[in-house]
C-alpha cells in the first residue's frame, strides 16, 4: 500500500491504518527502537505507544514523507521511553553511540535546533558512503557489525570512518563557533 493511502486510512479513522503501517514499516521501526532500548518487552511496548501516538497525531498532521515521519517518531518514542526508564544500564547501541559523540565535547552542546542545523550542514559536505555510515550509527544506532554487514566495509574501516568523521565534525563545529 502506498504511503498516501495509509495516511488516508488515518484520516478516515480506519483502524487498518495501524496494521498497514506495521506491515510496511514495522520491521524498520522495531529495529530503530530495539537499537535504543535493548529490551524486547520495552521495545514492543514502545512500538504500541508509537502507533497510538501516530493515530492521535494523524489527523491533523499530514506528513510530507511518511517513512521519515514514522522513523523519526519511532526514534523519539524510544528515546522518551529510555529517559522514562532512567536507563543508566548499558546494552543498547544508543548509549555506546552517545558516548562516542560525547568525545567531541567537554561541555554542554548548544540548543538542539542550532546543533541540528550545523550537523545537517556538515552531513551535506560528506561523500555519500561516509554520510550513510555516520547516519546509520548516530541516527539509527546500528552496531559497527551491522553497518559492516550492510555496507560491505570491514569493521575496522567502519570504525575508522566514524572516528575520522567525528573528528571532522568536531573541527567543523568549532569553526562555526559552537563551543565544545
Amino acid at each position: 500500500m502506498e504511503d498516501r493511502e495509509i495516511i488516508e486510512l488515518y484520516f478516515s479513522r480506519d483502524e487498518s491504518a495501524i496494521s498497514e503501517t506495521d506491515e510496511k514499516y514495522g520491521a524498520l521501526c522495531r529495529k530503530i527502537i530495539k537499537n535504543i532500548l535493548s529490551s524486547d518487552r520495552d521495545a514492543e511496548e514502545c512500538l504500541n505507544d508509537l502507533y497510538l501516538s501516530i493515530w492521535n497525531k494523524i489527523p491533523p498532521t499530514v506528513p510530507d514523507n511518511f517513512r521519515n515521519y514514522i522513523c523519526r517518531s519511532a526514534r523519539n518514542a524510544a528515546l522518551s521511553k529510555l529517559r522514562k526508564n532512567s536507563a543508566l544500564k548499558r546494552g543498547g547501541e544508543y548509549e555506546i553511540s552517545i558516548e562516542e559523540l560525547g568525545e567531541l565535547s567537554q561541555t554542554d552542546f548548544p540548543p538542539y535546533s542550532a546543533l541540528e542545523e550545523e550537523i545537517n550542514a556538515f552531513l551535506k559536505l560528506l561523500d555519500p558512503p561516509t554520510r550513510w555510515v555516520f547516519v546509520r550509527r548516530y541516527w539509527f544506532f546500528d552496531s559497527i557489525k551491522e553497518i559492516s554487514a550492510l555496507s560491505g566495509f570491514g569493521e575496522s574501516k567502519v570504525k575508522q570512518t566514524l572516528k575520522r568523521t567525528r573528528e571532522k565534525l568536531g573541527k567543523y563545529l568549532i569553526e562555526r563557533g559552537v563551543k565544545l
